[in-house]
């Protein structure tokens, strides 16, 4: 082609990046079909399916389940949830000083065998001290 046709017919395409791991991610050119996958949720995060609410399902009610109305023929009635008190909080085997010194170590770069052995106590709780920090964001 000539240059003068490149650059009055040159159009710049839209890249998209959907991630599909830590070590890689996937480049797509952003166009009407990508966009409907994008929003039908194709390339969602597989890792956070899990949290938050479960999206509506067409004909469905809002929780995702069948209302009495939308069960078919046959389908026996759930029933109802009796309200039980609530559970109790999960004591933790270790102490609140072990826990912020766990921490601070790890904070310092200190390998769990290398805390465990300060602290006196086995590797395996080490690391659930440092992995509970973490899901609470305390770390």
């Amino acid at each position: 082609m000539a240059p003068e046709c490149q650059q009055k017919n040159a159009k710049g395409l839209t890249m998209v990046a959907i991630g599909m791991n830590k070590a890689a991610d996937e480049f797509l050119i952003l166009d009407d079909r990508t966009r409907e996958e994008l929003a039908s949720g194709k390339y969602r995060d597989q890792r956070r399916g899990t949290f938050g609410p479960t999206p509506p399902v067409a004909g469905q009610g809002p929780a995702g389940r069948q209302g009495p109305a939308d069960s078919p023929r046959g389908a026996r009635a759930e029933r109802p949830v009796t309200p039980s008190r609530p559970p109790r909080p999960v004591r933790q085997p270790w102490t609140r000083s072990q826990e912020r010194l766990a921490l601070l170590y790890n904070a310092q770069g200190l390998r769990p065998s290398d805390i465990a052995d300060k602290l006196g106590i086995s590797r395996h709780l080490v690391t659930q001290i440092i992995l509970g920090a973490k899901n609470r964001g305390k770390s």
